[in-house]
């Protein structure tokens, strides 16, 4: 309870007891990184999410009101929770970038445990269907946490992208996927070729998205695992990674501007693949 204040000051009372901890002007200096959680529904998912370990939760009290049913099943669930501490909007203000949309909520976690490839294909071959997302440099974090919320309400089991020209998980992430980031896997690889080999080899059919492809999605007959590949806005998907998949795809896009961004694009090939399968 006493993380980020000197000894000689008591600990805070625990988020059980209901009672929140007066004004504490948070320290910059300590809280200051990227990857601290701001909004409403990426600090709800994550305060009741087991597999997050809690630091703190900043908030302004009109803020915390909205944030009620969080607390009320996180404690519920017994999860080891702080009491949230109240602050001014203007101390959450100076802790994230300019222009970050807090909402009055600010929470300080651990990073969520790591998951690998091939865990996802391991728990795939135990269902019936699994559909995994990959990303081919798709750099943009508003992007990438976009489809995490697409990739969550369509059923997806993980969004893979590479360890190199991807952006790691930050608050501007988990705000763009709105508490999705808590319940569908981010899975880093060093290949993103070797692990389309490794998806073929464990029988999903790989469909990389492109303007090119000389079928839509619903002209190919799908097994019931699927791994949808899509590639950086503007330069798409790389001959190697085009080159490593079963199938090129098209959407049935026209009119002047027929192309999409690859969030909207991965939106409505996920809706498609959920309404074949």
């Amino acid at each position: 309870m006493t993380r980020h204040k000197p000894p000689r000051q008591p600990p805070r009372p625990s988020a059980q007891s209901g009672q929140p901890a007066r004004h504490h002007k948070p320290a910059p200096a300590q809280s200051a990184r990227p990857g601290l959680l701001f909004g409403l529904h990426p600090v709800a998912a994550a305060w009741i999410n087991p597999e997050r370990r809690v630091h703190r939760l900043l908030a302004t009290e009109a803020a915390l009101a909205g944030l009620t049913a969080a607390l009320e099943q996180a404690k519920a669930a017994k999860l080891d929770r702080p009491a949230p501490t109240l602050v001014e909007r203007t101390d959450l203000d100076r802790l994230l970038p300019a222009g970050a949309v807090h909402q009055g909520l600010v929470l300080d976690a651990a990073p969520l445990p790591e998951v690998d490839l091939g865990d996802i294909i391991r728990e795939g071959s135990l269902k019936d269907g699994d559909l995994v997302v990959l990303l081919d440099q798709v750099t943009d974090p508003h992007n990438v946490g976009a489809i995490l919320r697409s990739a969550s309400a369509f059923g997806a089991s993980a969004v893979v992208l590479p360890d190199r020209n991807a952006p790691e998980m930050t608050g501007t992430l988990a705000k763009s996927a709105s508490g999705a980031a808590e319940v569908v896997p981010l899975v880093r690889v060093v290949n993103l070729s070797r692990s389309l080999t490794e998806l073929r080899e464990a029988g999903y059919l790989c469909v990389g998205l492109d303007e090119s492809g000389g079928k839509t999605l619903a002209q190919l007959p799908f097994p019931n695992r699927v791994a949808l590949v899509l590639g950086a806005e503007g330069s798409g998907l790389r001959r190697l990674t085009m080159e490593r998949c079963d199938e090129i795809a098209r959407l049935p896009t026209s009119g002047p501007i027929g192309s999409l961004n690859v969030s909207n694009a991965a939106a409505v090939a996920l809706y498609e693949l959920a309404r074949l399968r």
